[in-house]
């Protein structure tokens, strides 16, 4: 028994956009048909005119932060932002809460925290620190999407730091059961041999996060990655430069993806003004140049995906008013946004929507395994963003549902308005505003 028909004249599939009457039944994609094909007696028809129809957008690279620090943002509030910007599946990263991701306990406790908040799926990621290699294992088993890890300081005490060693001693592990080691890397002897200065110039911030720290930092994983037969992600590629090592690992057979960020390819360094403590993120955003290769690394499959590390914090640390780049919190908020922000540069570029669902769907699924999201196809789950791609709207602050509204896109003015979010057949957001949470706790088992 068919339960709905979505119908547009620009259905995104996997092989290409055309008019279509996408049938649902019990939460999933039954038919794909053509655009005039009569609707199933007892159905109920949802006519998107001409707007995009897009699979729900999988974001995984998302800082919740609950419990322990829910007042830079929760579960309730990041749903509903995600919600609202067309995103159906979330990943949480493990740290910024308290406790962390990094045993099995505590990832009772962020699911205890999340149940029934949740206006999108969520899953979650399980961190790699010091001292939990006993506890990798188990927390796979219980169903984390992969483990985090940094070469650096995380920016929280209680998540601490990978030595070389260390990293190691963790993906030698990870290998033994095939399991995902996502990085943060920079290099920290080149971040600290660089100049580090405070003040409200993001020139000298930029020059404290230099490109060499991204390059060396990858260089070395890929090496590690190689000797182990282990799966690395390289986190929120900034550094254009890497792009040629990434490549030639790719060729090479190592197990290896990469993702980008909207910050990194829609913002630049040459735009940021002084004390726009907004802008700041690690790694930071470079230098117009730099964004073109970044678009020439996704154009051609270096980059495998696009996210948000939607990394918020209160408004008090980003310390607007000394406007330090040195003191502020480092972490750019954009989960509402990424879809219209990308599109607006994607369309500048001469990319199609197509590319973008690719980008910020297809590939995100497939880097966690999520074998039946990311795509407009039968058997897949009914999850869609419907989008207005030639209407546009200046950003506003007031309207962002993430806790703290602060962004580094207000006053901007974006291509790509997101009408409607579904999952799984369930309208969950229409025109900026969420309705009740109905997402799922979702895990490698059950996804």
């Amino acid at each position: 028994m068919v339960e709905l028909v979505l119908r547009s004249t620009r259905v995104v599939t996997p092989e290409g956009s055309r008019p279509a009457a996408v049938a649902v039944s019990g939460g999933t994609i039954t038919a794909v048909r053509a655009y005039d094909a009569d609707v199933p007696e007892g159905a109920r028809l949802v006519d998107l005119g001409d707007d995009a129809l897009l699979p729900g957008l999988v974001d995984t690279h998302v800082h919740i932060n609950d419990p322990g620090r829910t007042e830079w943002e929760g579960f309730a509030s990041a749903t509903r932002a995600a919600a609202a910007g067309g995103i159906t599946t979330l990943v949480d990263m493990p740290l910024n809460s308290i406790p962390p991701t990094t045993t099995v306990e505590n990832l009772a406790v962020k699911q205890d925290t999340a149940r029934g908040k949740v206006h999108t799926d969520v899953g979650f990621w399980g961190g790699a620190v010091p001292g939990n290699v006993k506890d990798l294992r188990p927390l796979h088993e219980a169903g984390v999407f992969g483990f985090k890890c940094f070469l650096l300081h995380s920016g929280v005490d209680e998540f601490p730091q990978l030595s070389p060693e260390e990293l190691e001693d963790a993906l030698t592990e990870l290998a033994r059961f095939d399991g995902l080691l996502i990085v943060h890397a920079e290099d920290p002897q080149l971040i600290d041999g660089a100049p580090q200065r405070s003040g409200p110039h993001y020139a000298d911030f930029l020059a404290s996060r230099p490109r060499a720290a991204e390059n060396a930092a990858i260089e070395g994983l890929i090496a590690l990655a190689r000797r182990l037969d282990a799966r690395v992600h390289v986190l929120h590629l900034s550094s254009s430069d890497a792009l040629p090592l990434i490549a030639a690992a790719k060729r090479e057979g190592v197990k290896l993806t990469v993702e980008t960020c909207p910050h990194f390819l829609t913002l630049t360094a040459e735009e940021v003004p002084d004390g726009a403590t907004e802008f700041k993120c690690c790694p930071p955003i470079r230098e117009a140049a730099n964004q073109d290769a970044l678009w020439e690394g996704l154009a051609d499959g270096t980059i495998d995906c696009i996210v948000s590390d939607h990394s918020p914090s209160t408004i008090e640390l980003k310390v607007k008013e000394t406007g330090d780049f040195a003191a502020a919190w480092g972490g750019i908020s954009s989960l509402q946004l990424g879809l219209p922000a990308i599109w607006t540069e994607a369309r500048r570029r001469g990319h199609s929507v197509e590319d973008v669902a690719r980008w910020m769907s297809q590939a995100p699924a497939a880097l966690v395994g999520l074998s039946t999201k990311g795509a407009i196809a039968v058997g897949y789950d009914a999850d869609f963003a419907v989008l207005a791609p030639d209407e546009t709207f200046t950003v506003d602050p007031a309207e962002l549902h993430h806790r703290n509204r602060i962004t580094a896109y207000a006053g901007k003015t974006l291509h790509g308005v997101v009408r409607q979010t579904w999952l799984r057949g369930e309208l969950i957001a229409e025109n900026g505003v969420p309705n009740e949470p109905t997402g799922r706790l979702i895990t490698r088992e059950n996804a």
